[in-house]
């Protein structure tokens, strides 16, 4: 396959992306992060990488200097991740955290590269201008998120049978079970502690609030055509069945396999084809069972208001995305409490301005909003 530029290869999806790329000799061509400077180097090093991106531009020349004896040109900024998107002849993996990887993504759609996407929230708060360009440019978009890809895998084949339900599977974070009430004294370490997955921390709060489903669920709307009432969301606590497809007929095919991210990494980078993976194989012998549960919408509120969000449109579900990431960093900055995230997110959805066609200005106007309020809220400078 062509070579990969990789968006966010020091996080937790990055760094597994890498080793596909190593059990398969995929080359890398560029790659960014955005703080951990010795480690991109490291990693520009080892894949001889042509191109590496600092998005913290206060570590640009900490950076240049680390590289100096090597042929990788070094770039900064939001500028030099478009720049490595657009590449030519690339397949870009976007696995940067949050509204940073929206516009990155749509510089690789309009050079007509295909995406391997991470990165849900450039689906949440962009779906309509990423589909759209999509559609113009005639690329592809695969999902890597696990739930995404097992409804991408389990389409494979349908021919022109639309589902007639998508379930997304839900693995309740750690607080599975828990009230609201109990949720008041919520340590960041508990927070952070996930039952199954090794994710970076934004995600595992998320996980943790259950945002992560509801941002899932927006993204299922915009990647397969879906309407939000046609999806369910189903907690698998044993996170095996990683999400399934109904059809008319009432057959539900489901995609199964350990909890690794490498799986639907290399899926997304070798598609159609099937090659041996690093994941641990699945024994279902060893798993015993298989329990399912519905949600908690009114402990875990981030995932009804991402619901409403999605059903009302427009920015919506941009204003409740970037309200999470700026109560996101509060939390993980001890700035505020754990259930404070879904206050921020329930408000954000009522107070930022509602805008019906939102474009990519006014997208980014919506997060400067959102962000606005949520540091407003809770009294916090920045």
């Amino acid at each position: 396959m062509d070579k990969i530029v990789l968006l966010g290869s020091t996080g937790s999806i990055g760094k597994q992306t890498l080793d596909v790329c190593r059990a398969h000799n995929i080359g890398v061509k560029a790659l960014s992060a955005n703080e951990n400077a010795e480690l991109l180097e490291n990693q520009a090093r080892e894949f001889s990488a042509e191109y590496a991106v600092i998005t913290n531009e206060d570590l640009y020349g900490d950076l240049k200097q680390r590289l100096f004896d090597t042929n990788t040109k070094v770039l900064c900024g939001e500028k030099g991740l478009c720049e490595i998107s657009a590449l030519s002849g690339c397949r870009v993996v976007n696995a940067v955290v949050g509204m940073a990887g929206l516009v990155p993504t749509l510089s690789a759609i309009k050079a007509g590269n295909s995406v391997a996407l991470a990165n849900k929230e450039t689906l949440v708060s962009g779906g309509m201008l990423v589909m759209d360009a999509v559609k113009r440019m005639g690329t592809s978009l695969i999902p890597i998120d696990s739930e995404h890809s097992a409804i991408f895998q389990c389409l494979q084949g349908a021919g022109d049978n639309r589902f007639s339900k998508l379930i997304l599977t839900a693995s309740g974070g750690p607080f599975f079970g828990k009230t609201r009430l109990e949720l008041l004294e919520v340590t960041k370490e508990q927070a952070l502690s996930h039952p199954n997955w090794d994710m970076g921390d934004k995600v595992t709060i998320d996980s943790a609030t259950m945002m992560n489903k509801g941002l899932e669920l927006i993204e299922a709307v915009w990647l397969f055509g879906a309407k939000p009432e046609e999806i369910e969301i189903v907690v698998q606590r044993q996170s095996v069945i990683h999400s399934a497809v109904e059809f008319a007929d009432g057959a539900v095919i489901a995609q199964m396999g350990s909890a690794d991210m490498r799986l639907p990494i290399q899926y997304a980078l070798t598609y159609p084809e099937r090659l041996e993976c690093p994941a641990k194989e699945l024994s279902l012998s060893e798993l015993g069972e298989l329990t399912f549960a519905k949600p908690d919408e009114e402990t875990f509120v981030c995932l009804a208001a991402a619901k409403r969000a999605v059903k009302k449109g427009g920015n919506a579900p941009c204003a409740v995305n970037c309200a999470n990431e700026a109560a996101v960093r509060l939390f993980l900055d001890d700035k505020i409490h754990f259930y404070e995230i879904g206050d921020a997110v329930c408000g954000a959805l009522e107070n930022v301005k509602f805008i019906s066609k939102p474009t990519l200005y006014d997208l980014q106007s919506t997060q400067k909003a959102a962000e606005e309020y949520v540091y407003g809220k809770f009294g916090v400078s920045v």
